[in-house]
């Protein structure tokens, strides 16, 4: 066994968004991205009030990437200019390519607005290879009963999101080769998994606190890994879960700008020439 060796552990810092608890995880001043991951956002644990404002993310737009958003609490609706609306609970998930572009807003239900409760968001963005970056905007939001869940070893369950998990078929069929679950782990319960060493590991400790490759990682804290060794191994202090990942890395020039993320500058300032000529729909 040759375990991957980690490189640090970054804690997500307090950036409230309005009367929103929000953790920034990615990127931080010391971390840039883990390409292809490049944006987390946790949002969360708190509890609205009955006649609440709700999520606060109105109508923005995106361009070349993905967002993957997983909802522990609570609830997010979703509605899109390509025509997409849905409302998402507890334990679904959300998986939208924005490719080309679209205008999309995530707000709270008029339930959740109305009567209140537990909230509990994550959202992460994927990049987009330059290949795919224009292409056709897509949607598809999950309840929990519709993501397979499966067990990977006592006290241990993966909600199958992306990527192969013990020949079990994911919820998502994905434009890159992008493997994420979200990892229920008991206290007591242990993990052995192989990550090639080729490919680029996503954990992020949403609850709980577990001992992976001998070094402790709790509660909103983002551990990044080397590419050296394959092998990862998890032992939990207490009732976790993770948010686990891995990918092999683009590299390619990357530009963010707000919601675009493409290869150049020039294809951003084209992405805010087309948004403001109304190419996004609305």
């Amino acid at each position: 066994m040759l375990m991957r060796k980690i490189k640090t552990l970054h804690k997500a810092r307090y950036t409230p968004i309005a009367d929103l608890v929000t953790y920034n995880v990615l990127p931080s001043p010391s971390l840039p991205q883990i390409d292809p991951f490049l944006f987390l956002n946790h949002h969360g644990p708190q509890v609205y009030k009955p006649n609440n404002n709700g999520l606060p993310f109105g109508p923005h737009p995106h361009r070349g990437m993905e967002t993957v958003t997983f909802i522990i609490e609570g609830d997010i609706m979703h509605q899109d200019s390509a025509g997409h609306e849905s409302v998402i609970e507890a334990g679904g998930v959300q998986w939208m390519t924005a490719g080309r572009g679209l205008i999309h807003a995530e707000v709270s239900s008029t339930k959740f607005k109305k009567e209140g409760g537990p909230l509990e968001i994550l959202q992460l963005w994927l990049n987009l290879p330059a290949k795919h970056k224009m292409t056709a905007p897509q949607y598809t939001g999950l309840q929990k009963n519709e993501i397979p869940m499966v067990q990977l070893a006592d006290g241990v369950e993966a909600q199958c999101i992306a990527g192969g998990w013990q020949q079990q078929k994911p919820a998502f069929e994905t434009i890159s080769d992008v493997t994420i679950a979200t990892l229920y782990l008991k206290k007591g319960s242990s993990l052995s998994l192989k990550v090639a060493a080729e490919r680029n590991i996503f954990f992020y400790m949403i609850r709980g606190e577990v001992m992976v490759n001998e070094i402790k990682a709790s509660m909103l804290h983002l551990v990044e890994f080397t590419n050296q060794g394959e092998d990862l191994v998890i032992e939990t202090l207490s009732d976790s879960i993770i948010l686990f990942g891995h990918a092999v890395p683009f590299n390619e020039p990357m530009v963010a700008h707000g919601p675009f993320v493409m290869n150049t500058m020039e294809e951003i300032q084209q992405a805010y020439a087309d948004y403001q000529a109304g190419k996004f729909g609305n």
